[in-house]
């Protein structure tokens, strides 16, 4: 990865670092729909029958998530690429653990995890670098292993640009996806999609919701990309 290629990451990284405390008071518990706790709890039953494989919870926030698998026996960590959200994670869960680090590129040995889950983490990797990050995915996981994905999505493909949040100056990009393009994204990265679910947006949400269940077959080979 380029320096120029890398810039986003930097953007992420000290976007959420200057507004991660306002952010984690905000949003400091895991899914609250009863559609999202279902997924998860869906996800968790698979991953468990993996243990004591771990799971990673990649962008993590404050921990929420990560907090919720543990509740349901399924050995679990996460990883953030905010340092502030990660210090801040760790004193808000003090018995979990918690890393800094990038989805893009996970510092863990070939087929060691049960399961990775990327819960409205993925809106913030642009399309030239999600072929190689869900390749990440394949690597990092068992034979057998379950991915999660959730993110927000539109009908067509688009971007979000916001330079204010919580009254912190950012510079953090959104992209929107359509459910068929990361389907065929993660189909393309060796991950076979087994469950699809959608939901209308509630409370104050804006966007519609997709929960997208892959699988990394027995056996497959890695996929390079």
């Amino acid at each position: 990865m380029t320096d120029l290629d890398a810039a986003f990451l930097e953007a992420t990284r000290s976007s959420y670092d200057a507004m991660a405390d306002d952010y984690a008071a905000h949003f400091p518990d895991g899914p609250g729909m009863p559609v999202d706790r279902a997924v998860v709890g869906a996800f968790a039953d698979l991953a468990r029958t993996h243990a004591p494989a771990p799971v990673a919870d990649l962008g993590s926030g404050p921990g929420g998530v990560t907090a919720m698998l543990d509740g349901l026996g399924v050995p679990v960590f996460g990883v953030d690429v905010s340092p502030r959200m990660v210090e801040l994670t760790r004193r808000a869960h003090p018995g979990l653990r918690f890393h800094v680090g990038s989805m893009t590129s996970l510092d863990l040995p070939d087929g060691t995890l049960a399961g990775v889950l990327a819960l409205y983490s993925i809106i913030h990797i642009p399309d030239e670098h999600l072929p190689a990050t869900f390749a990440e995915f394949h690597r990092v996981l068992l034979p057998g292993g379950h991915v999660l994905v959730g993110f927000q999505y539109g009908d067509t493909e688009d971007r979000l640009h916001l330079t204010e949040r919580f009254g912190h100056e950012i510079a953090l990009h959104y992209h929107w996806r359509t459910p068929e393009k990361v389907t065929d994204l993660l189909t393309k990265a060796g991950l076979d999609v087994q469950a699809r679910v959608l939901r209308e947006p509630q409370e104050e949400e804006k966007r519609p919701r997709a929960f997208l269940l892959a699988r990394k077959a027995d056996g497959a080979p890695l996929v390079a990309i």
